[in-house]
């Protein structure tokens, strides 16, 4: 894909004035850093950050028996939420292999939102409407919506000032409908970062006055690089990199969205419950480097000089100072305190497994 169809969010003229340097990322042209990666990460671990995430999927979904209806696409039993709740979770292919992680707002019997990643916005719409009955309604709001992510500990004390209601009251994972700038905004208790924070959808013009308010406020903009540095501390997994249609969730240390117990058929639900029987080959693991070398997606675990597993993602951890990183290895390697190596630009170097997240918010 060339520079010119690349894809630009409605906040892409407010990102150029904050002196933004862009990088292609699943077909738009996004932000990666402003005033540095390093700052932009320590304003949310230690202030309040904001980043531009419109490139993100978004679908309205209504209609009768929403929830029995998508019960059937994920292992998560989407019953137990109650309106203004939200459930993350993960599509998944016959093989119990997953299409996407996703975040599905409940906002009652016949109405719902779904954020997805960027990258697979068409493939999960097309999946969605192809296992979805024509009974419930799909509206791609994907261009039609800015998505804000307010990131850090300060995030409730400066949203506060923008909003109505009691932001102190909502729970993690909870959201509702709100008014900001005298028009109808989208609030939800999550994020990626492992901080506290909030995701607003709004219209592109209530968005773009939104931008220029946190400005005012003091909001750090923050791009991609950080918040790829902020979830990998917190070992958030990014599609396309920890997880795809290769992986299953229970691999990928994600089997608490796992409930075999409390629901019925889903797709993938037989191989998960051969796994959970007979049990995994391969596990997602964290990964500390004992040195500061970084061990870079796609680099080479090894044990006993033997090629055992592949890292998917690192980096080096700004809030911890030390060499992070997330690997595929088989579940007898997979303890905390294995000792393994990977191998950087044909050399070795040791690493241990450690326990995930390598960073828990002291704040949350």
């Amino acid at each position: 894909m060339t520079e010119s169809e690349l894809l630009r969010t409605p906040l892409f003229a407010l990102t150029q004035q904050q002196n933004a340097r862009f990088t292609p990322f699943s077909g738009w042209e996004m932000p990666v850093q402003y005033q540095g990666l390093k700052q932009e990460h320590q304003a949310v671990r230690t202030n309040v950050g904001m980043f531009d995430i419109s490139h993100m999927g978004k679908f309205s979904l209504s209609g009768q028996d929403l929830i029995k209806e998508l019960q059937t696409l994920v292992p998560s039993d989407l019953s137990r939420l109650k309106p203004g709740q939200a459930q993350y979770t993960v599509l998944l292919n016959s093989q119990a292999g997953i299409i996407d992680d996703i975040i599905f707002y409940y906002q009652d019997e016949e109405k719902g939102f779904l954020i997805v990643n960027a990258g697979t916005t068409a493939k999960d719409k097309a999946w969605l409407l192809k296992h979805l009955p024509s009974s419930i309604q799909l509206t791609d709001l994907s261009r039609d919506r800015i998505l804000l992510a307010i990131q850090g500990v300060k995030a409730v004390s400066v949203l506060q000032s923008l909003v109505e209601v009691d932001l102190n009251s909502m729970p993690a994972f909870a959201h509702q409908e709100v008014t900001i700038n005298d028009r109808p905004a989208f609030i939800a208790r999550t994020g990626y970062t492992g901080e506290d924070g909030f995701e607003v959808m709004v219209e592109p013009e209530v968005g773009q006055k939104l931008w220029q308010d946190l400005l005012k406020l003091g909001v750090t903009p923050c791009g991609l690089g950080a918040r790829d540095t902020l979830r990998l501390e917190a070992a958030m997994s990014l599609y396309g990199q920890d997880i795809d249609e290769s992986t299953t969730p229970l691999e990928a240390g994600l089997g608490w969205l796992v409930h075999l117990d409390s629901k019925g058929d889903f797709i993938g639900r037989e191989i998960l419950a051969k796994q959970k029987a007979e049990g995994i080959a391969k596990r997602l693991v964290g990964l500390q480097m004992e040195g500061r070398h970084i061990a870079r997606h796609g680099y080479p675990v090894l044990s006993d000089n033997k090629i055992v597993g592949e890292v998917t993602s690192g980096t080096l951890a700004p809030t911890l100072g030390k060499a992070i990183a997330l690997a595929y290895v088989p579940k007898p390697l997979s303890k905390i305190g294995q000792k393994l190596t990977v191998e950087i630009r044909g050399k070795n170097y040791p690493a241990v497994v450690v326990k995930k997240p390598f960073y828990r918010s002291p704040h949350k």
